[in-house]
């Protein structure tokens, strides 16, 4: 399962781990937690810190689907 995640999290080009990457996916992870923990314990979390995480999320997801369309200068 570990392999799965960090070959998920590589750059493409020389192989090493993404940070833009890494930063999106915790974003991920942490509006994750915090819908299960409101759908389940009803657990409340801030508004203004879970609309902020899921901003960090799309913007990070955004800008990795972009790489993918840009030219590769080298």
């Amino acid at each position: 399962m570990w392999s799965i995640v960090h070959s998920m999290l590589k750059d493409g080009d020389d192989d090493t781990l993404s940070s833009k990457r890494v930063v999106t996916f915790l974003a991920f992870i942490l509006c994750a937690i915090a819908f299960i923990a409101n759908l389940f314990w009803k657990f409340q979390v801030e508004q203004f810190m879970f609309e902020s995480m899921v901003y960090l999320a799309m913007a990070g997801l955004g800008v990795t689907v972009a790489e993918r369309f840009a030219p590769k200068g080298k």
